[in-house]
C-alpha cells in the first residue's frame, strides 16, 4: 500500500485524529526545537512536534498497561494488512497449531488474493479478503471474529491503523517503527490505555537466536553490572530505496523530510530489553549528530535509476547517524543509522558489563572469569574461542530458541518472524502480557523525532518521554518465555 499522493479523504481522515499538519522538514527546525511549516507538503510527511520531550500527564479514565491481561484464547483469531511484508505473518500464522487467519487485506488485490490461496492451501481455510481501496481496512477492523490485527504496511499508515483497530477492541501488532513522531507514540500509547487493548511493535530482531542468547547471558548474570551498549541498523538499500513497486516508493521520502535516525528500532528494542528499559532503567536524553549526506545523492546521480526521474529530489539525511542515549541509571548506548553507505549488513548488537562483553556480525564473547562456566580460556584479555563460545551457547541458548528453533527453520529472517509470532500469540492465548508494550513501542520508536530535534540543534541534548510515566521505576523485567 503506498503512501504517495494520497486522495483527500485520507488526508482528512488523518486530519480527524489529530495526526498529522503542515509537512516540515528537519532543515526548518528552529533552535527552540520547534518546527517551521514547510510550505510544500511532502508526501507521507507529518508534523514534528513542538513539545516533544515532555512527559505527558495520564488523561482521566485511562489506566496502565504494563501488566495488561486479558481473557485467554482457545484459538487467536488474527488479521493481516499489507501483504508485501505481511504475507510473512500470514506464512508464520499458518504454522502456529493456534491461531487461525480470517481475514487478509491489501491495496492491491493480487497480494490479497495470493495471501488467500496460500492459507487455503496449507490450512484448508479461505480468509476473508479485504482490497481495492485504501480505507477497506476499516470494514475488516470492524468484524467481530478478530482478536489481533498485523500491520504491515507503510509507516504513515501505522497509526491510524493501530488506532482504528483497537478502537475496535482488536489488539495491534505493528511493524517497525511503530511511529515517525513522538506525538504519534502519545497517541498509541493513550488509545492502549484507553481501549486496554495491547499495541505491540514487530520487533522480530529481539527475537533473533544472538539477540535471545545475549539477553539470557545478561537475565542470568554473566555480564555482571551492566554499563554500555552500542546497536545499529547498517544495510545497504540504495538499490531497494529506488525500487518502484516496493517500499522505496514511500521510505525514500524521509530522506528528504528528516536528519536523523530512520530506523532505529532493529537494533535499540534488543539492547534496550537487555538493559531492562522500561522496567527498571529507562531512557533519559539523546545527543545525536549526522554526518553530510553524500552516497544517497551519488548514487541517483551515477546509475539514474528509473530514467532518471528522481534527478530533482534533494535528500537532507546524512549518511551516517551516530546518537548516544544515557538512561536514568546512567548507563549509555550507542545507536547509529546508514542505510546508504556500500558495506556488509550490521546491527553491531553489544552489550558490556562489569562481567563481560557481547560483539555480534561476527558473535564474540569474553567473560572476565571463564573457569567459572568451565571454559578452557585463561581470562577476558581474548576473546573466546570458538569450543568455547559454543559451551556458552550450550549453556545459555534462550529456552524459546531452544523450543522453537526447529519448527522456526525456513522462516523470515533466519527464523525469527515465526519465532516472533508463535510467542506474542501464545501470550493473547494465554492472556499474559507479551514481552514489548506500547510503552516499548513508544520509546523505541521516539529516538526517529528526537535524534532530528538534536541534530538541527547542534547535537544538543534532547530529552526522551517517560512513555511509562514513572511506572519503570518499580517494575521488574518481564520474563520473556515461560
Amino acid at each position: 500500500m503506498s503512501n504517495v499522493n494520497l486522495p483527500s479523504n485520507r488526508r482528512d481522515f488523518l486530519k480527524t485524529v489529530g495526526l498529522v499538519g503542515a509537512g516540515l522538514a528537519a532543515a526548518n527546525l528552529n533552535r527552540a526545537g520547534a518546527g517551521t511549516a514547510n510550505a510544500a507538503q511532502t508526501p507521507g510527511s507529518a508534523a514534528l512536534s513542538s513539545n516533544y520531550s515532555k512527559t505527558r500527564p495520564r488523561p482521566r479514565g485511562q489506566q496502565p498497561v504494563h501488566q495488561l491481561t486479558t481473557k485467554p484464547l482457545e484459538k487467536v483469531r488474527v488479521a493481516v494488512i499489507g501483504l508485501h511484508r505481511g504475507m510473512t505473518h500470514v506464512s508464520s500464522c499458518l504454522g502456529i497449531e493456534f491461531a487461525e487467519v480470517v481475514a487478509v487485506c491489501d491495496i492491491v488485490d493480487d497480494r490479497a488474493q495470493a495471501a488467500a490461496k496460500l492459507c487455503e492451501k496449507r490450512s484448508g481455510k479461505r480468509p476473508a479478503i479485504y482490497s481495492g481501496n485504501e480505507n477497506i481496512w476499516e470494514q475488516m477492523v470492524a468484524r467481530e471474529d478478530i482478536d489481533a490485527v498485523y500491520i504491515a504496511t507503510p509507516w504513515d499508515w501505522h497509526v491510524p491503523m493501530c488506532l482504528g483497530a483497537m478502537k475496535q477492541g482488536k489488539h495491534a501488532f505493528v511493524e517497525v517503527a511503530a511511529a515517525v513522531t513522538v506525538d504519534d507514540c502519545w497517541s498509541l500509547v493513550d488509545a492502549s490505555e484507553r481501549t486496554q487493548r495491547h499495541c505491540v511493535m514487530l520487533e522480530n530482531c529481539c527475537y533473533g537466536e544472538n539477540e535471545l542468547f545475549v539477553l539470557n547471558l545478561a537475565r542470568q548474570g554473566v555480564f555482571g553490572k551492566l554499563t554500555h551498549a552500542e546497536c545499529a541498523y547498517l544495510h545497504d538499500l540504495r538499490g531497494v530505496l529506488f525500487s518502484l513497486g516496493t517500499e522505496g516508493d514511500w521510505r525514500r521520502n524521509y530522506h528528504w523530510q528528516y536528519d536523523g535516525n530512520l530506523y532505529p528500532t532493529h537494533g535499540l528494542g534488543p539492547v534496550a530489553q537487555y538493559l531492562g528499559v522500561g522496567r527498571g532503567d529507562q531512557f533519559k536524553y539523546i545527543v545525536s549528530m549526522s554526518s553530510e549526506e553524500m552516497s544517497l545523492t551519488n548514487y541517483r546521480n551515477e546509475q539514474k535509476p528509473n530514467g532518471g526521474r528522481h534527478a530533482a529530489e534533494k535528500y537532507i539525511c546524512g549518511d551516517m547517524n551516530t546518537s548516544l542515549i544515557k538512561t536514568e541509571l546512567g548507563r549509555t548506548i550507542m545507536v547509529q543509522h546508514d542505510v546508504v553507505s556500500p558495506r556488509p549488513y550490521s546491527r553491531i548488537n553489544a552489550l558490556y558489563g562489569t562481567g563481560g562483553v557481547f560483539f555480534d556480525y561476527p558473535a564474540r564473547l569474553s567473560v572476565d572469569h571463564p573457569k567459572q562456566y568451565s571454559l578452557e580460556a585463561d581470562g577476558s584479555e581474548d576473546w573466546l574461542s570458538d569450543k568455547d563460545l559454543k559451551s556458552m551457547r550450550d549453556q545459555f541458548t534462550h529456552p524459546l530458541w531452544k523450543r522453537l528453533s526447529d519448527r522456526a527453520k525456513g522462516g523470515g529472517h533466519g527464523g525469527m518472524d515465526f519465532v516472533m509470532s508463535w510467542r506474542l500469540l501464545d501470550c493473547l492465548r494465554r492472556g499474559v502480557t507479551p514481552d514489548s508494550v506500547v510503552y516499548d513501542a513508544a520509546a523505541w520508536s521516539s529516538i526517529i523525532e528526537t535524534s532530528v530535534h538534536s541534530v538541527a540543534n547542534g547535537s544538543a541534548p534532547v530529552n526522551i518521554p517517560d512513555f511509562t510515566r514513572g511506572l519503570w521505576k518499580t517494575l521488574p523485567p518481564l520474563e520473556i518465555a515461560i
